[in-house]
C-alpha cells in the first residue's frame, strides 16, 4: 500500500512539472516522458529549454560539431548533419535520381518540385531505421545561389540567373522536403552557399564584390523566400570571401538571415572551412579565434576534420576559457541545434509524425512515375522547322556518345536502374534501333618500341602496359569532351581509364570521384606522333609537383608518369572511325537522333569551373557528318549549362535541351520526341553567343557589368524562359486586377499542351538603373485544344522595389512601370502601364556620416571588410580610383570633409561633375600600420556647392570607410 501511495504522489508531482513545463526535479529514466523534452504537447521551446537545462557545458559544445554523438545518460542518439539531397538522396546507395537542379528549375514548376522534394524527403526517413553511415536528417539542399555565370562548374546544382525564380523553385523544393508543418519537420534542409559563390577558381581565397545594391537585390533575394516561407531550417556559408571577409564569419549569418524567420536557424559551415580562416584565408591567427568569431557571426554547427571532433570542441572550449565566448554564445547555438531535433521528432513517442517511414518508399512505383514526370517537364524544345514530333511508324537510329548511357554527377545517388535514350526510344517503337556512340576507337603504338598500350580484361581491369599485343586490349574509345580532354575506355572490359595513385587502371564504370583521374589529353606534336598527358584534376593543385606525361616505368613496360623528355611518343591509329559508325547507322533511316553533350565530372563541377561553354569539337564534327549523312536529323544536347553550339542551332531542324535527368532521361526523351508530351520547359538561363559575351566569371557587379537577362543589352541566343511547344498559345489583354494582373490564354493549335505565362516589369524612369525587364511572377498552365484559361498572376506595388543608397532602405519610386506578360522575357504578348505613386527619392545629402560603400559608381575599386567583426569600406586598386555620389545636393555649400581613413599613406580628392572635375578638396593622409585602424581625416573644401555629382578621388591602398562632407 506504501508502494502504491508513492506511485500516485509522484505521478501528481510529474502531471503538475508537465503543466508548469518544468521537471528538472522528477526523477525519470532516459526515455521517460518524465523529460519535458520528450513531452510532444509541449512547445517547442519549452521542450528545448528543458534539455539545454539538462546537458553540461561539454555536452552542449559536443553538440557543435557535424558529427553530435550520443548521450547515453538522457537516451539521446547521435546527430549528423549534411546528408546531400540536390535532386534525390545522394551517397546512400540505390535511391530515386530526379533530373539536376536546374533542370528541376526548367520545369517552372512548384506544384511539381514540392511532390519532388516530398518523394526526396520521404526517401531521406526511409533510411532512419538502418542509419546508414552517411545518413542523417539535416539534409544539405537546395543550392539557392543565382546563376549568374553560366561558365560556374557548380551551374548544374542552382536554379536560375533569376532571384525571384530561383525562390519560388527553391521554396517549392524545400516545403516538399520539410513536410510543410512549422513544428513537425520530415527533413531538415539547409539551403546553401551563403553567400554569392559562383566560382570555383580559388574558392577559398576570393572575394565576391557585392556592391549594396546587387547584395540585397539579387543574392540575398535568392535565399530569402525559401527563410521566409519556413521552406529551409538554416544556410551554409560558403568558402569564399564577400567583401573581403570569409563567409564564415559573415556577421549577416545572425543579423539578416535570422531576421526573415521567427523559427530557430541552424547555420552550418562548408566542409573544412572553418580550417579555411587560419590555413589559406590567414584571417585569424588560431582555430580558437576562428571558431570563436564563426560561432559569434551565427554558425552554429562546425563541419570541420570529418568525424573528428576534438580540434572543433577543443578550440571551443579554449574560447571559452580565455575570454572570446560565453558560455551564453554556447547556448544560443546549442539551442538552435536543439529545436531543429526536437522539431524533427527524435525525442517524441515513435520518431514522431514521420517517424514511420521505411525504406519502402525508396525508389518505389510512385517516385519512378514522379522522376519520369520531372524529366519530362524539365526538357526544353530550342528548335523546330516541323521535324517534331517523330512518326512512331518510322525507322530511326540514335548515335552520339550520350545515346545509350546516362551520367551522374557528384552529388547524384546511384542510379536504381537507368533508361537511355536508345532504351526509350526502342520501348517507344517497340522494335530495336540502330545505334552507334559516335567515337573513335583507337590503339596507341610506341614509335621508338613498337608495342602498343594494353589494358586488362576482367572487371577489375589492370595497370596499362606496353606489350605487342594489338587486339582488343590494346584498344580505347576515345570520348572528346572539350578543351583537349578525353577519357579512355578500354575495349578489353568496357571500363575506363584512371589513375590510382601509383597505376592507370581500366577499373571504372565512368569517370568519377573528387579529382576525376579518367582525364586525359592527346598532345600532338610536330612530327606527327602524341605525347599522353594525364589530366586529372588534382594535376591542377598547388601541391601536386609529379610530372603528367605517360611512359613506361617498369621493365615489364607498366605505364607510369614521366617528365616530358622522357615521355613515350605514340603514333595513333585509329581502329574504327566513330563518325563514319554513325553515319552507317542513320543512312536510310527515317530519322536520326544525336544526344550530345557533356560528362558531369568533366566538363566543369564542384571545384573546377567551365573553360568554354560549347560543344565538344569532335561532338559538333559528329552532328555535322550526321546531318548530311541524313538531313532528317534532330539533336539532343544533354548537359547542364548554357551551350554557345556554334553553326549547329542554324544547320539542324530541331533542337531539344535537357539536364542529366535521371533514371528516366530515356523514357521522358522518347515520351517528348514522338509526341506523347508536349514540350514545355523553359530556359532559366540565358544562352549567349559566345564565351566572349561575358566578363570575368570573378566580376560579380551584374548592374555594372551588364550581365543576365536583366541587364544584358545584346542579342542572345536563347533569352530567359525561351522554350517552344508543338502547340500555340494566344494572350488575351492584361487586366488589372486586385492583387495584380489577369490575362486570358488560348490554346490555338491542335494538340495539348502547357505554356509558361511569364510577368516582367520595367521600370521607365528611376533615379537608379534599372533592369531591362524583371520576372515578377509566372504560372505554368497546361490547355487543351482550343481551352482558355483566364490566368492570374499577382504583383503588389511593393513588389517593385529598388534598394536606394542613399538612405539604405527599400523604396518604391514613383513613376510608370511597364508591366508586360508572354511566353519568355523577349517573346511578350501583351503589356501595359502602371502608374505608381510612391516616393521620390530626395538629393543625397552628403552632410550626413555616409558610408563610403553606398556609392552610385566607381572605377578601380574594391570593396573590403571595414574590420574582421562587420562593416564594408572601399580600396583604392590604383592611383585616381573614384566613387561617384550622385546627385547631391550641397545646398549653401559644404566648407570642410572628414573621412575615416585607413590603409597605405596618400591622398582623398573631392572633385565635382566627374572625376576630373573641379577639384574643391584635397585631404592628405599619412597611412595607418593596420588596414583596421581608421583616422580621422579632415580638409576644408572650397566652392562645393549646388546640386551636382560628386567624386571621391583616393589614391592606391587608400582605404575609405565613412565621410561627410559639411
Amino acid at each position: 500500500m506504501n508502494d502504491t501511495r508513492g506511485r500516485r504522489r509522484t505521478t501528481l508531482v510529474v502531471a503538475l512539472a508537465l503543466i508548469a513545463g518544468l521537471g528538472a526535479t522528477v526523477p525519470a529514466q532516459a526515455d521517460d516522458p518524465a523529460y519535458p523534452f520528450r513531452n510532444p504537447n509541449l512547445p517547442v521551446e519549452k521542450r528545448v529549454d528543458d534539455l539545454l537545462s539538462r546537458l553540461t557545458l561539454d555536452e552542449k559544445i559536443s553538440l557543435l560539431h557535424q558529427y553530435e554523438p550520443a548521450i547515453p545518460r538522457l537516451g539521446i542518439q547521435s546527430f549528423r548533419t549534411g546528408t546531400e539531397a540536390l535532386h534525390g538522396v545522394a551517397w546512400l546507395g540505390k535511391t530515386t535520381v530526379f533530373p539536376q537542379a536546374i533542370g528541376l528549375a526548367a520545369t517552372w514548376d512548384p506544384s511539381l518540385i514540392r511532390q519532388v522534394g516530398s518523394a526526396v524527403g520521404d526517401e531521406a526517413r526511409g533510411f532512419q531505421q538502418q542509419r546508414p553511415a552517411g545518413w542523417g536528417l539535416n539534409l544539405w539542399a537546395p543550392v539557392v545561389n543565382p546563376l549568374r555565370d553560366p561558365r560556374w562548374g557548380r551551374n548544374e546544382e542552382g536554379y536560375s540567373e533569376d532571384p525571384y525564380l530561383t525562390g519560388s523553385i527553391a521554396t517549392a523544393y524545400g516545403t516538399g522536403l520539410t513536410g510543410g508543418d512549422p513544428n513537425h519537420l520530415k527533413t531538415a534542409p539547409t539551403i546553401k552557399h551563403f553567400l554569392a559563390n559562383n566560382n570555383e577558381i580559388h574558392r577559398d581565397t576570393t572575394s565576391s564584390q557585392l556592391r549594396p545594391r546587387v547584395l540585397k537585390e539579387y543574392d540575398e533575394q535568392a535565399f530569402k523566400p525559401a527563410i521566409e516561407a519556413d521552406a529551409t531550417t538554416g544556410v551554409m556559408s560558403s568558402y569564399n570571401l564577400v567583401n573581403g571577409r570569409p563567409n564564415t564569419v559573415n556577421p549577416a549569418l545572425n543579423d539578416t538571415v535570422r531576421t526573415w524567420t521567427s523559427q530557430d536557424l541552424l547555420n552550418v559551415t562548408d566542409a573544412y572551412a572553418p580550417g579555411n580562416l587560419v590555413g589559406s584565408q590567414k584571417y585569424y591567427g588560431t582555430q580558437t579565434e576562428a571558431d570563436a568569431a564563426a560561432l559569434k557571426a551565427g554558425i552554429d554547427s562546425f563541419t570541420d576534420n570529418d568525424t573528428d571532433s576534438g580540434p572543433t570542441t577543443t578550440a571551443l572550449k579554449s574560447a571559452l576559457s580565455s575570454g572570446l565566448l560565453k558560455e551564453s554564445d554556447v547556448d544560443t547555438a546549442a539551442r538552435h541545434v536543439l529545436s531543429i531535433r526536437v522539431r524533427l521528432g527524435e525525442f517524441d513517442p515513435g520518431g514522431g509524425k514521420y517517424g514511420s517511414i521505411d525504406a519502402s518508399v525508396i525508389d518505389s512505383p510512385a517516385h519512378r512515375a514522379l522522376a519520369r514526370k520531372a524529366a519530362t517537364e524539365a526538357a526544353v524544345l530550342l528548335k523546330n522547322d516541323g521535324a517534331l514530333p517523330l512518326r512512331k511508324s518510322g525507322s530511326a537510329a540514335v548515335v552520339g556518345p550520350l545515346a545509350d548511357t546516362l551520367y551522374t554527377d557528384w552529388y547524384s545517388g546511384s542510379l536504381p536502374y537507368a533508361v537511355t535514350p536508345k532504351d526509350g526510344i526502342e520501348a517507344k517503337l517497340g522494335t530495336s534501333v540502330a545505334s552507334s556512340e559516335g567515337v573513335d576507337r583507337i590503339s596507341l603504338k610506341d614509335t621508338a618500341t613498337g608495342k602498343y598500350v594494353t589494358a586488362g580484361a576482367g572487371d577489375a581491369g589492370a595497370p596499362l602496359k606496353e606489350t605487342t599485343e594489338n587486339g582488343a586490349g590494346a584498344q580505347f574509345d576515345v570520348f572528346d569532351w572539350g578543351s583537349g580532354v578525353v577519357a579512355l575506355r578500354s575495349a578489353a572490359n568496357g571500363k575506363y581509364v584512371g589513375y590510382n595513385w601509383s597505376n592507370f587502371v581500366n577499373d571504372q564504370t565512368q569517370p568519377n570521384g573528387w579529382f576525376v583521374q579518367q582525364q586525359f589529353k592527346l598532345e600532338r606534336q610536330d612530327n606527327g606522333t602524341y605525347l599522353l598527358r594525364y589530366a586529372g584534376y588534382e594535376t591542377g593543385e598547388s601541391w601536386w609537383s609529379n610530372p603528367v606525361y605517360l611512359g613506361p616505368v617498369d621493365a615489364d613496360g607498366t605505364l607510369g608518369l614521366v617528365a616530358e623528355d622522357k615521355a613515350a611518343h605514340y603514333s595513333k591509329d585509329v581502329v574504327r572511325s566513330g563518325v563514319d559508325e554513325a553515319v552507317a547507322a542513320v543512312k536510310g533511316k527515317d530519322t536520326a537522333v544525336v544526344v550530345v553533350g557533356s560528362m558531369p565530372a568533366i566538363n566543369g563541377r564542384e571545384a573546377h569551373d567551365r573553360t568554354d561553354m560549347s560543344l565538344s569539337p569532335s561532338q559538333e564534327a559528329l552532328v555535322k557528318a550526321v546531318r548530311k549523312a541524313n538531313p532528317k536529323t534532330v539533336v539532343v544536347v544533354e548537359n547542364s549549362y548554357p551551350t554557345t553550339l556554334g553553326a549547329l542551332q542554324k544547320e539542324v531542324p530541331a533542337l531539344l535541351w535537357t539536364t542529366h535527368a535521371g533514371q528516366e532521361t530515356g523514357t521522358a526523351l522518347a515520351d517528348l520526341l514522338y509526341g506523347d508530351a508536349n514540350p514545355a520547359g523553359r530556359l532559366t538561363q540565358t544562352w549567349y553567343r559566345s564565351d566572349s559575351d561575358l566578363p570575368s566569371i570573378l566580376d560579380y557587379d551584374i548592374i555594372k557589368s551588364n550581365r543576365t537577362y536583366l541587364y544584358y543589352k545584346g542579342q542572345p541566343l536563347y533569352p530567359f524562359g525561351y522554350g517552344l511547344s508543338y502547340t500555340t498559345f494566344r494572350y488575351g489583354g492584361l487586366k488589372r486586377v486586385s492583387d495584380g494582373y489577369e490575362v486570358k490564354v488560348t490554346n490555338t493549335g491542335r494538340r495539348a499542351g502547357d505554356e509558361v505565362v511569364q510577368l516582367y516589369v520595367h521600370q521607365r524612369e528611376s533615379r537608379d538603373k534599372q533592369p531591362l525587364k524583371q520576372l515578377k511572377a509566372y504560372k505554368r498552365v497546361s490547355l487543351k485544344p482550343g481551352e482558355t484559361q483566364t490566368v492570374r498572376l499577382k504583383l503588389r506595388d511593393s513588389d517593385l522595389a529598388h534598394w536606394d543608397v542613399t538612405r539604405s532602405k527599400w523604396v518604391v519610386e514613383s513613376g510608370t512601370y511597364d508591366v508586360m506578360v508572354g511566353a519568355s522575357s523577349t517573346d511578350i504578348r501583351s503589356r501595359t502601364s502602371l502608374k505608381v505613386r510612391g516616393e521620390t527619392i530626395p538629393p543625397r545629402d552628403l552632410s550626413a556620416v555616409t558610408s563610403a560603400e553606398d556609392f552610385d559608381d566607381y572605377s578601380a575599386i574594391s570593396l573590403v571588410d571595414e574590420s574582421k567583426a562587420g562593416g564594408t569600406a572601399v580600396s583604392a586598386t590604383t592611383d585616381g580610383a573614384w566613387l561617384k555620389f550622385a546627385d547631391t545636393g550641397l545646398r549653401s555649400g559644404a566648407s570642410e570633409v572628414t573621412a575615416q581613413l585607413a590603409g597605405a599613406s596618400g591622398t582623398l580628392e573631392v572633385r565635382l561633375g566627374s572625376p576630373t572635375g573641379r577639384l574643391v578638396g584635397t585631404a592628405r593622409f599619412d597611412g595607418t600600420s593596420s588596414p583596421y585602424t581608421y583616422e580621422t581625416v579632415t580638409a576644408p573644401l572650397t566652392g562645393a556647392k549646388g546640386r551636382t555629382d560628386v567624386y571621391l578621388v583616393l589614391s592606391k591602398g587608400v582605404r575609405l570607410s565613412t565621410f561627410s562632407l559639411r
